[in-house]
């Protein structure tokens, strides 16, 4: 997937408002540390951007469905630390996944953005070919947890977009 710097713009910030409008907060600042993934940090429930440190800027979906994916009561607590010592840690995984890729259809924007060659251990194309047969086990996961629309001929339509 080859883009513009200002394509690569006008996707990034539609991503932003997105984000900010369904109720996961975006704050934009330096990072002065290695953080998972570059220019992004999961800090008290708030997705921090440094615009400067970023190497796929379609990370942004994948990393924010992390926030929206956990129980509401967690996510005010949640950073990036916590992540991985979370004990449902491989579902949210699953469920951010399908997330990101259910916000790529919204947003009308290729999932390649998202899936990028160098990202989910060489598996980006077949995650994408699994959502796009609506297969991929996050769906039905998000579906277990009353995030996404239950009538599988709507996939990946989202009855909400944050977790209660």
């Amino acid at each position: 997937m080859i883009l513009s710097e200002q394509e690569k713009t006008v996707i990034f910030d539609k991503c932003v408002a997105f984000l900010n409008h369904v109720g996961i907060p975006t704050f934009f600042r330096s990072i002065n540390h290695d953080s998972f993934l570059p220019g992004f940090l999961i800090e008290n429930g708030t997705l921090v951007i440094d615009k400067d440190a970023l190497q796929y800027p379609g990370d942004i979906l994948h990393e924010a469905g992390h926030i929206a994916v956990v129980p509401a009561a967690d996510r005010p607590r949640l950073s990036e630390g916590g992540i991985i010592k979370r004990r449902n840690r491989e579902a949210e995984e699953v469920m951010a996944i399908a997330w990101s890729y259910a916000a790529c259809m919204h947003l009308e924007i290729d999932p390649a953005y998202v899936f990028h060659a160098d990202g989910y251990r060489g598996g980006s194309s077949s995650i994408m070919e699994s959502c796009d047969k609506n297969e991929y086990v996050g769906m039905l996961m998000l579906k277990s947890v009353g995030m996404a629309a239950a009538d599988n001929s709507l996939y990946p339509q989202m009855a909400k977009w944050l977790r209660d």
